[in-house]
């Protein structure tokens, strides 16, 4: 597992080439044209190393990682908040919502979604996997 400083990775940085990475990112935004469920279909074809390091770089935004597992387009406040993000950043996890004390966080670990509920200093719940998403809005309507 490669490592940067402050930062674990799931992938090895040297067997990827950047340079390369970048040309086929560019590549597949070209063919694509913009259309989310064409781009998550194209990166289910490249290999997993690849897709992998794809899905941790900042040649991604987080919203594109977001509709890649999931399949599915957040409300406009959630996905803006995902593009605003390098895909990197989900090594840390991002906020996507907030809803009276409680915040959703989506990550990345292991290069698995996970979705957490948490009220700032405790975590409520944790989901992961491509049912994560929808898991934490049930979650959310159910138990808060």
């Amino acid at each position: 597992m490669g490592r940067y400083p402050g930062r674990a990775v799931w992938w090895e940085p040297s067997m990827v080439d950047y340079l390369e990475l970048a040309e086929l990112a560019d590549s597949l935004f070209e063919a694509s044209d913009d259309d989310d469920e064409l781009l998550a279909r194209m990166l289910d074809t490249l290999d997993d190393e690849t897709r992998r390091a794809l899905l941790s770089s900042d040649l991604l935004n987080a919203y594109q990682v977001f509709y890649y597992h999931f399949r599915e387009t957040p409300d406009e406040l959630t996905k803006e908040r995902l593009q605003l993000n390098a895909a990197s950043d989900l090594a840390r996890g991002i906020v996507i919502d907030e809803v009276d004390i409680y915040e959703i966080v989506f990550s990345l670990e292991g290069g698995e979604p996970v979705v957490l509920i948490t009220d700032g200093e405790n975590t409520l719940a944790r989901f992961s996997g491509p049912e994560a998403y929808e898991k934490a809005a049930l979650y959310m309507e159910e138990c808060l």
